[in-house]
């Protein structure tokens, strides 16, 4: 079996993005046997136009390769928690708070014409929920993932890979070794082993063959 995970490159005048050091985190302690399946990490850069670029080409040749991926899982940091969020839903909707790394700032565009108003994960998000809780890993489910270029990378991951891939989105807050005033964080390892579980219980789904909705 194959994984892909991804992270963000740093945004906003940050020198680091949580989401890019929990993945290469993960990358270094992954294991392969253990686990079950290989684990290919990338990181996307924080832009609109640009993110899902190189996430949809490295999935689109490891299937010319016929070596698919079987679990897809996006990463990407939010501010003003100290909870991994799991991301039930995604909306065709584009509107910047603060420009991308490019100097865009969409104002309430749509992502895709004609595509649905909104796309649910294809992660057992349940099942990955209970399971960072009995790692004592602290997470909630959550039903927005915002209008910026995390939302854009969940929706067309859902949009173009279609509602049967087993793809979605986490959102990881802060390394707490930043030392943010007044902005709470979890450890790096925290962090990492949260993207571990969330993969490996997916993978567990597709094992087993039970269907996401279910886990929902």
């Amino acid at each position: 079996m194959r994984a892909l995970v991804t992270g963000f490159e740093p945004f906003g005048g940050d020198e680091v993005n949580a989401s890019a050091e929990a993945v290469r985190r993960l990358a270094a302690v992954w294991d392969a046997g253990a686990e079950g399946a290989e684990l290919t990490t990338l990181l996307l850069p924080v832009t609109f136009a640009g993110a899902f670029t190189p996430l949809r080409g490295a999935v689109r040749a490891a299937e010319s390769q016929g070596r698919p991926y079987d679990v897809v899982v996006a990463a990407g940091l939010v501010a003003g928690t100290d909870k991994v969020r799991l991301e039930r839903v995604a909306i065709n909707v584009a509107d910047a708070r603060i420009p991308d790394n490019s100097g865009f700032a969409p104002a309430d565009e749509t992502l895709f014409d004609g595509g649905p108003a909104a796309h649910f994960t294809g992660l057992p998000v349940k099942s990955a929920l209970a399971a960072l809780h009995a790692a004592g890993i602290p997470a909630a489910l959550s039903n927005t993932a915002g209008t910026f270029v995390c939302n854009t990378v969940f929706y067309a991951l859902r949009h173009v890979f279609g509602p049967d891939a087993v793809t979605g989105f986490v959102h990881v807050p802060r390394l707490r070794e930043e030392r943010m005033d007044g902005d709470p964080g979890l450890p790096l390892s925290l962090l990492a082993e949260a993207l571990r579980i969330v993969v490996a219980t997916s993978l567990a789904a597709v094992r087993s063959g039970a269907g996401v909705l279910a886990g929902r």
